[in-house]
């Protein structure tokens, strides 16, 4: 599974441009700050307070007041900047965000997506997201392509929506898609799955590209 993870990882992290301020949801697509290429230079944007956000630090190596919005803790680079939350959601809102990575329970061929809250269960709240994938420039949900078997992209979500038609592109271990006015494209196929696999693991119907092409590895 973690290997997964990190192809889905490294992956979405070939989608930030050098000089983009990108957000990473919690969960997997923190793991993409783990790879950045060398010559890519991005700032990364963490809502509970600062800009410069770096990878997640080992064991014993933690700074006990730098954690990223999911409370694990983190490196941050010498550029640094620190503030309150208002001024960070105030960056959110403002349009100053290129991209956020974000998982997902549910997406939908519209681009709708729910990723907050499972009727009946206890959460700790929507946190940025609703504020993320409406402000942010680029929305890609990075995520295991199904849950224990069953399906997370959909024709229609049923789950409560965190916003509607805002996700942009879909990264996961089997290909990568993006969202249009017609439907979900698959663009890249991962060479472990055929289309027959990626179609039967997808709860709606794939447009598939003509100009279709293996996924990138790292």
């Amino acid at each position: 599974m973690a290997d997964l993870k990190a192809r889905i990882a490294a992956r979405t992290a070939k989608e930030l441009k050098d000089g983009d301020v990108v957000n990473l949801g919690i969960g997997l697509p923190t793991l993409v700050a783990n790879y950045i290429p060398d010559d890519v230079h991005i700032v990364i944007h963490s809502e509970n307070g600062f800009t410069g956000l770096s990878e997640e630090v080992k064991e014993g190596d933690e700074h006990p007041d730098v954690i990223n919005s999911g409370g694990c803790f983190v490196r941050h680079t010498p550029e640094a900047n620190f503030f309150d939350t208002a001024m960070s959601f105030s960056i959110i809102r403002g349009g100053h965000v290129d991209a956020t990575v974000l998982g997902a329970m549910q997406v939908d061929e519209k681009g709708n997506l729910a990723n907050w809250i499972i009727p009946g269960k206890m959460v700790a709240g929507m946190g940025g997201a609703m504020d993320l994938v409406v402000g942010a420039r680029k929305v890609i949900i990075s995520m295991l392509h199904t849950q224990k078997g069953k399906h997370k992209i959909l024709k229609e979500c049923n789950l409560p929506l965190t916003a509607v038609k805002c996700v942009d592109m879909i990264i996961t271990e089997m290909g990568v898609m993006e969202i249009t006015d017609d439907g979900i494209v698959l663009k890249e196929l991962h060479p472990d799955f055929t289309l027959e696999e990626i179609q039967e693991a997808t709860g709606c119907e794939l447009i598939i590209s003509p100009d279709l092409k293996p996924m990138e590895e790292a």
